[in-house]
């Protein structure tokens, strides 16, 4: 089992002269924590205009400073968004990321899922599943010797040769933000790595592991020529401190990032409030004092508590075959030094255990060889991608404006 980091940079209100300076190099140095203590993978989002839930509209620019500072972990678009990117510019940035990486760079990518997003680049959500298909069709010839070309519905490129070209050959390996099931099946069936935002449980994880690999092993439909990358990874909440207490004492911003997402998507097609006429923070504290068990019950979910409970939570996971478990630990208000603590004692206590795990290896070969045939579980009962712990939240009243 592999183990990443993930990053949305969250900044709640209220916003302080300062604040986001200290967000970006907070983080930096919490990548280089990472790496330190032997992380596999390094997550950065790109959203544009969701106040407070993330501050991310540049990855390519953060992932860049990251390789400097780093040497060994994986840097990882989490997601690219090509319905809001010209597949030239995906295709460079990505190659230069690669290039400064030293061949560290993963390729995620993502349509967006709020016409907050959407709106204001042309696009909208009844087409960008085929802006995105598109997208894919035109960046990988890009990736080659030469120059190429692509005329289509969407984008128009003339016969250019797009420079630089990554390190990694033929291109890094390439994943797909996953937020629901069919999601899931659909990265399996194109070849992609699936990079699965649902915070499910170990029983959901081993259903979607199974739909997942069932996808790409029986209904493999490539939408270019490219390398496909089997592979598994679910985010958790995380926070990891010495007794369970003291880590939910912590981990308050993993049940603030939850209620975030209820509340944006209670609304047609998460659309967000016009710019300031909602303190997410203030809504999420009013929330708190009015349902106190169910932040509690929150808090219970995902890989937060003492090196112990992690472990048997982890074990479950390991069980389901997850190739990778990413930990969201930078979220609402969680302190830098929390953090990074919950970094080094995980990496110190927990991670040895479920690293050169030589039997998922063999059960994957197994799988993508056709000798291990897994069944097709019926995925009815594991289509939340909250979780059972999740917060519920009311239909939010949205200002005018996308």
């Amino acid at each position: 089992m592999k183990f990443g980091i993930f990053y949305e940079l969250q900044l709640p209100r209220p916003w302080e002269a300062g604040g986001e300076l200290k967000l970006y190099q907070d983080a930096l140095t919490q990548l280089e924590t990472a790496d330190r203590c032997g992380y596999d993978h390094a997550w950065v989002v790109e959203h544009h205009f969701l106040e407070e839930y993330s501050h991310s509209p540049s990855p390519e620019s953060f992932l860049a400073a990251a390789s400097q500072r780093t040497k060994n972990i994986r840097l990882g678009h989490g997601i690219f968004q090509l319905t809001t990117n010209h597949p030239a510019r995906v295709a460079e940035r990505v190659a230069v990321l690669d290039l400064l990486s030293n061949g560290r760079c993963e390729f995620g990518m993502g349509e967006s899922a709020s016409i907050t997003e959407l709106t204001p680049f042309g696009r909208d959500m009844e087409t960008k599943k085929e802006v995105f298909e598109e997208a894919v069709r035109a960046i990988f010839p890009m990736f080659k010797d030469g120059g190429s070309e692509h005329h289509g519905k969407y984008f128009d490129m003339p016969l250019r040769n797009v420079v630089p070209k990554p390190v990694q050959k033929p291109h890094p390996p390439l994943w797909m933000a996953c937020s629901q099931l069919p999601t899931i099946e659909r990265a399996g069936q194109h070849g992609f790595g699936a990079l699965g935002f649902q915070f499910v449980s170990a029983d959901a994880a081993h259903a979607w592991v199974h739909a997942y690999y069932n996808a790409i092993t029986k209904r493999l439909t490539k939408l270019a020529d490219y390398q496909i990358n089997p592979n598994m990874a679910l985010v958790s909440f995380f926070m990891c401190a010495k007794t369970d207490e003291e880590a939910r004492a912590r981990a308050d911003g993993a049940t603030f990032f939850q209620f975030a997402l209820r509340f944006y998507g209670a609304s047609q097609n998460r659309q967000r409030p016009a710019p300031g006429t909602v303190n997410m923070w203030d809504e999420y504290n009013k929330w708190k004092r009015d349902n106190p068990e169910a932040q509690e019950a929150a808090l219970r979910g995902g890989l937060i508590g003492s090196p112990e409970t992690i472990r048997k939570k982890l074990r479950r996971f390991r069980s389901s075959h997850i190739d990778q478990v990413i930990l969201l630990n930078q979220a609402g208000k969680n302190s830098h030094e929390h953090i990074c603590d919950s970094l080094e004692l995980f990496a110190r206590e927990v991670m040895p255990e479920f690293q050169n795990d030589t039997e998922h290896e063999a059960w994957k070969a197994g799988v993508m060889s056709g000798e291990i045939q897994l069944e097709e579980i019926d995925t009815e009962a594991f289509t939340d991608r909250y979780g059972k712990l999740a917060v519920s939240v009311g239909k939010p009243a949205i200002a005018a404006a996308g």
